[in-house]
């Protein structure tokens, strides 16, 4: 990778990584989960099951090539959104399903969920964005289709665009989980105990005076904290 690049990438925030990472283990746990429950009912009973599951705007037929974070990184790149707009954006996303339960997050439809939870979000929270015709051409769908979507998102979430500064706290503190989730502390080597022989007087710290004490004791080290 050359110096532009890594500059580049540096320059993403880390909420939009944590959010891909989030969506990408929701998608792959869901696509699991259809693939073994296709595998356990015949071709005649998937074919009356596709029929009685609610038809969604944002189900694809194919899965994009582009995976879950290489598409929110381009949106990034090229919506220039405030990092702000991603956790709006996550908000939205959670009003959107729990009114749809039916609706899971798969490959098949987590990116038109995506472009259309950000241009919502970018809308409601920056003063100045790109219009729909960008956004179609960033997330790689058409106008109309990115019109639609939008009208569809909103009703789904039944225009309650307004996001308290507690719930955005909230939803913060759901990330920042998750990027202890994903960035776990390094291991710490467990400290070593320096033990003294009342009997024979010696000691592992031969040039510390104070660690002639009877008994063993233990240096405490600082655990390291984990911020956004």
């Amino acid at each position: 990778m050359t110096t532009g690049e890594l500059v580049e990438a540096a320059a993403v925030p880390r909420v939009v990584s944590i959010l891909s990472a989030l969506l990408q283990r929701v998608a792959e746990r869901n696509d699991a989960a259809a693939a073994a429950e296709a595998g356990a009912l015949a071709a005649a009973e998937q074919e009356e099951e596709a029929r009685r599951r609610p038809v969604s705007a944002f189900q694809g037929l194919t899965k994009p090539a582009i995976s879950i974070g290489g598409y929110l990184e381009r949106i990034f790149r090229f919506a220039s959104c405030s990092p702000s707009c991603y956790v709006v954006a996550y908000i939205y996303l959670d009003r959107f399903l729990r009114r749809r339960p039916a609706l899971a997050v798969d490959s098949f439809n987590v990116h038109r969920l995506l472009i259309t939870s950000v241009l919502t979000a970018v809308k409601f929270v920056d003063d100045i964005c790109y219009n729909n015709a960008y956004f179609a051409r960033v997330g790689g769908i058409s106008l109309v289709e990115m019109n639609y979507l939008e009208v569809d998102f909103l009703f789904g979430i039944a225009f309650d665009l307004n996001v308290t500064p507690a719930a955005f706290a909230s939803y913060c503190a759901v990330l920042q989980s998750e990027m202890a989730y994903l960035d776990p502390p390094a291991p710490v080597d467990a400290p070593r105990l320096y033990c003294y022989s009342a009997a024979a007087g010696t000691s592992d710290h031969h040039d510390d005076p104070t660690a002639a004490v009877a008994g063993c004791h233990r240096h405490s080290q600082q655990q390291p904290q984990l911020t956004v």
